[in-house]
């Protein structure tokens, strides 16, 4: 058996999926592989953010999971299924070229850690049938498999309780807490626990706020539900609020801005009648963002709102095309 002596994970940070796809890969580390050191490092789209390769340790193995390709030397495992992965230069040309077997990626999953958990089981005959539950619900959140909009925007659900956390909370630190529970723990636990449970009351109160506040700003123009917040800061928007404002659209558009950020989140309504007619991801691309076919978003530096204002009427115009 291999031993590692220190580890990296790099995952998609104050991400449900990217905490998901660390634990099950870690999961697999200790057993495969021996590892008894792992740090977990968060990764952003903030416009300013620093370069993926900067989260990496020189001599240790490196993995960035849930998140876009680097064709950083340092690079030791990849998992992404994102369809916007390869936007560096050369990016999907290195990734072709690589022979090492550990690179992997595939946009027709819902989430990364359903294809970490059948790449493991198909290619690496391993497997960790408890965590089938786990893997069900990163693929529920990331893929928006709920059964309507209201159980979307409900924190009933342990893995709900624990996605609102993570989204708002989720930094390195509650990573390095969270993500070891998420290998071995049941969820509906986690979710009782303190490092949940005791953050979800304000989380509560701030998700009402915004509720109400989309339902006030909030327009349907064509089959596409708008809602511009940059009047007043807000960084953590939710997602599914505007389906359930506006059951008849198709798609929504969400500008948010903080100082620091101006961001467009923009969606594909699975609760929609009509057939998607859109790439989202493709969209998103075409202004420096990314996403899934279903589901992108856009982010700018939050000195040029009057540009997010702009690319926020023209997707409006593109998604009622």
């Amino acid at each position: 058996m291999l031993r590692v002596s220190q580890v990296v994970i790099a995952h998609h940070g104050h991400c449900f999926d990217g905490a998901c796809s660390a634990a099950i890969f870690s999961r697999f580390l200790r057993e495969k592989r021996d590892v008894k050191d792992v740090t977990y490092r968060g990764l952003g789209y903030d416009p300013n953010a620093p370069p993926t390769a900067d989260k990496f340790v020189e001599g240790a193995v490196n993995a960035v999971l849930d998140f876009r390709y680097t064709s950083s030397p340092l690079l030791t495992w990849y998992f992404d299924h994102h369809v916007s992965a390869f936007q560096e230069p050369g990016a999907k040309e290195h990734f072709e070229g690589d022979r090492s077997g550990q690179k992997f990626h595939d946009g027709t999953y819902g989430s990364c850690a359903k294809l970490i958990a059948d790449v493991f089981r198909e290619q690496f005959s391993w497997e960790a049938p408890d965590l089938a539950e786990l893997i069900r619900w990163a693929d529920i959140v990331d893929a928006a498999r709920f059964a309507s909009a209201e159980v979307a925007n409900s924190l009933e659900e342990p893995a709900l309780a624990i996605t609102a956390v993570v989204q708002e909370c989720g930094d390195d630190l509650l990573c390095a807490e969270l993500i070891p529970r998420l290998m071995s723990e049941k969820l509906e636990d986690i979710a009782r626990s303190p490092m949940i449970a005791g953050k979800l009351a304000p989380i509560r109160e701030r998700q009402r706020l915004l509720t109400d506040r989309m339902a006030r700003v909030g327009e349907q123009k064509g089959v596409v539900a708008h809602f511009d917040l940059s009047d007043q800061p807000v960084d953590v928007v939710a997602k599914f609020v505007g389906y359930q404002l506006f059951p008849t659209s198709s798609y929504s558009v969400v500008l948010s801005w903080t100082p620091r950020r101006a961001k467009l989140s923009v969606g594909f309504n699975p609760w929609s009648p009509r057939p998607r007619k859109h790439n989202i991801a493709a969209l998103c691309e075409k202004h420096g963002g990314g996403g899934h076919p279903v589901v992108g978003a856009i982010a700018l530096p939050g000195t040029e709102l009057p540009r997010a204002k702009e690319i926020f009427h023209e997707l409006i115009d593109a998604l009622n095309a």
